[in-house]
């Protein structure tokens, strides 16, 4: 089934956030999956397993990054037998 994941990285008593914040965002876009980069989140859109594994390869990239410390929010959308897409959700604003 296809979920939305929702990712946040906050890199803590960082000078400079930003580097860190585009190396996560680096490996999103890399990554081939369905993304949209928001203000305060990068969503994701794909199965699960794919969409958490990019997750975690994002918060690693953070890290490597010069990332010492880093507050990671995730939040999950997913539905039981259905698919969870984006345009679903936001159509009706366009």
């Amino acid at each position: 089934m296809i979920v939305n994941l929702s990712l946040q990285i906050i890199p803590v008593n960082s000078a400079d956030a930003y580097p860190v914040i585009d190396a996560a965002i680096n490996v999103v876009q890399e990554s081939g999956i369905k993304y949209e980069v928001q203000p305060f989140a990068t969503l994701l859109e794909g199965p699960l397993d794919e969409v958490m594994k990019v997750a975690m390869q994002a918060k690693d990239a953070a890290l490597e990054a010069g990332g010492e410390e880093l507050v990671v929010n995730i939040q999950l959308h997913l539905k039981k037998n259905k698919d969870v897409h984006f345009e679903d959700k936001t159509q009706r604003f366009n």
